[in-house]
């Protein structure tokens, strides 16, 4: 489902490829590629098949060194970083190579593939490095588009989806979702339908169902109570639309994650 990060990230694509999905477009990136993500922004990660790939998720303050140290000649660093993560406008940028400076950038993202397969006692701080670097890359090389005044359908998705994110156990309405933004229910249908081509009712049951799962791996809960946490009154309605959506009971999931 559609979610979004307080702090940035970087993917890089080891094999296969992903497909990021934002609201306002789709990229597919492929092995040795990457991708930034901004603060904030709205998106999913669909996998094209059989991949591997690593996710960095970072807060932006791990770039931005000491308020108190860490000054230029036209300011503290941490301006170098607000340029970025205030532009809303700047969503993504892709990684593909060909260029010189790219190039060196998916070096430093496979660098940091790597020091997670082997990672030794300076590992942190190998991290910090890496991270500061590829920042510098991206930053010194990239053109930040100009500020404009916020897309009105995005910033009314955003709320539909953190009422969701906030609310999803309770019996959420249409109309609680709209309101969340303050526009009528006929406009949230609109927004869901322009953005994600679907409905809010549909896209709860997804994110239901996504938390769902998540309890499946990660809890010894049972099935039952699982249901009820997640929003749902009867187990039976869940088992068959958790079935229609991974192909496979509750139980069964939790057996196949065991084997992993």
């Amino acid at each position: 489902v559609m979610h979004w990060h307080e702090d940035l990230q970087f993917i890089y694509v080891l094999s296969g490829a992903v497909c990021v999905k934002t609201l306002d477009n789709a990229v597919p990136v492929r092995a040795g590629e990457g991708i930034f993500i901004n603060k904030n922004v709205i998106h999913f990660v669909r996998r094209m098949g059989e991949c591997h790939y690593n996710s960095f998720i970072f807060p932006a303050q791990f770039l931005e060194f000491s308020a108190g140290y860490a000054c230029t000649v036209n300011g503290p660093a941490k301006r170098f970083v607000d340029d970025v993560v205030e532009n809303e406008q700047f969503s993504l940028f892709h990684f593909t190579g060909g260029e010189e400076w790219q190039e060196k950038a998916l070096l430093l993202l496979r660098r940091l593939s790597e020091l997670e397969k082997k990672k030794t006692e300076f590992y942190v701080y190998e991290v910090l490095v890496l991270l500061a670097a590829l920042w510098l890359a991206m930053r010194k090389n990239i053109l930040l588009p100009p500020k404009q005044q916020e897309n009105t359908v995005s910033v009314r998705m955003q709320k539909f989806l953190r009422c969701i994110e906030r609310h999803y156990p309770e019996d959420l309405t249409l109309e609680a979702i709209a309101e969340s933004a303050c526009v009528s229910k006929s406009e949230c249908l609109r927004c869901f339908h322009l953005t994600l081509q679907t409905t809010p009712y549909k896209y709860l049951m997804e994110y239901r169902l996504s938390k769902a799962a998540e309890l499946l791996k990660k809890t010894e809960q049972s099935v039952s109570d699982i249901a009820f946490c997640v929003g749902f009154h009867q187990v039976s309605h869940f088992g068959k639309c958790f079935k229609e959506k991974t192909g496979c009971s509750p139980k069964e999931y939790r057996k196949v994650k065991d084997l992993l």
